[in-house]
């Protein structure tokens, strides 16, 4: 990129339409992190006072690629860190301490508890971990989001105690991927003829969180052996997409007939779409429970005792050879947010509180999910 061309370099405030804008800036160090910031630029959006520029804090070729399809501003990060910037978003408490601007981090899953537990130090010393811990949240002594951005009432009860530090910058929010989905639960149809399936066809998505513990690692025999007379989906987390390669990953389901969902975006339209959901302890899994899916599991490995996964695992059977064993987990969503249906709102108000200027009078609504397709 030349970086005179930018509306940040100095030979390129000539070529600016739109001049003094706030300048918001988006990092993006996984395709993971990108996805759910995408969520939160909409509240951005119709905002002539705003310009958004994202960036990309390591080589990484799926992340390139999905932010080329964003068609947003990309700057590199080098050049990023040298300009301020009224307020930052990540999805990823990496490359926060290095943020140039006031962060608001959001979760990049269902809870920012996470469900696996983790050791911080090994022996008879060894302390539990979870996405809320003090080691994550702090740098050198200080907590440097401005914004920590949490889904449940019982999240911040567990950051009273495990960094009290960050409880000013903690706003319960609710979330906006689950509000998403459930603006979109009125498609359904839309979602099903968008992915091919008939009205009287059945829908089986199979989910698969990352790792040696996940579905697509423990059951591959899923994505060949559901009966024939039902349509069969699959759900990847992106990182098994950047770990081993779009190529590769068709090539392992090349002689499977199943809808393979793009990594980006439409897993949350298909989990709408789906009759039946089999799954794992992985965020997909949860979301497709908090949006009324039909449920069986296909593994769940040991998790964090009281997470979300550990409530699945307790709540929805193991898949044998029969769907018709499939549950619907009943208020499951209140277990994901606490502020159903209000997240649009509140991190609305919250990034224009960081941007320095008052919010734009017209209300922004959430938006349904796209299929993605």
């Amino acid at each position: 990129m030349n970086w005179f061309t930018t509306p940040l370099g100095a030979g390129g405030a000539h070529r600016v339409t739109v001049p003094g804008c706030r300048k918001v800036l988006v990092i993006v160090p996984t395709v993971v992190a990108g996805t759910r910031l995408l969520d939160l630029l909409p509240l951005l959006d119709s905002d002539f006072r705003v310009q958004t520029y994202f960036t990309q804090p390591e080589p990484d070729v799926g992340t390139a690629q999905f932010l080329s399809a964003v068609g947003g501003l990309v700057i590199p990060w080098e050049m990023a860190v040298q300009h301020e910037f009224d307020l930052v978003l990540a999805a990823s408490y990496r490359f926060v301490d290095r943020a140039p601007g006031p962060v608001l981090v959001l979760p990049h899953g269902a809870s920012a508890l996470k469900s696996r537990q983790r050791v911080r130090s090994a022996g008879r010393d060894a302390q539990p971990t979870h996405g809320l811990d003090r080691q994550l949240l702090m740098r050198g002594g200080k907590v440097p989001a401005s914004v920590i951005a949490l889904s449940h009432d019982h999240e911040l009860e567990v950051l009273v105690e495990s960094c009290p530090e960050a409880l000013p910058a903690a706003v319960v929010a609710g979330d906006i991927c689950l509000d998403r989905m459930r603006a979109g639960l009125p498609f359904r149809e839309h979602y099903r003829r968008a992915l091919g399936v008939g009205p009287e066809e059945t829908l089986v998505t199979i989910s698969s969180t990352w790792t040696a513990d996940s579905t697509f690692c423990q059951r591959p025999e899923l994505y060949r052996e559901l009966p024939k007379s039902f349509r069969t989906a699959a759900v990847l987390h992106p990182n098994i997409w950047a770990a081993h390669g779009a190529w590769q990953v068709r090539s392992w389901l090349a002689d499977c007939d199943v809808i393979v969902v793009p990594p980006e975006e439409g897993w949350r339209a298909t989990m709408i779409a789906s009759d039946v959901v089999i799954g794992d302890h992985g965020s997909t899994t949860q979301y497709a429970a908090g949006v009324g899916a039909r449920m069986l599991l296909a593994t769940c490995p040991e998790v964090r005792h009281g997470s979300l996964a550990h409530v699945l695992r307790e709540a929805v059977p193991l898949y044998t050879d029969d769907i018709a064993e499939a549950v619907v987990v009943e208020g499951f969503a209140e277990l994901i947010s606490s502020r159903l249906d209000r997240s649009g709102a509140i991190l609305r108000a919250a990034m224009y509180r960081l941007l320095g200027i008052p919010e734009p009078a017209r209300t922004v609504p959430i938006s349904p999910v796209r299929h993605g397709r």
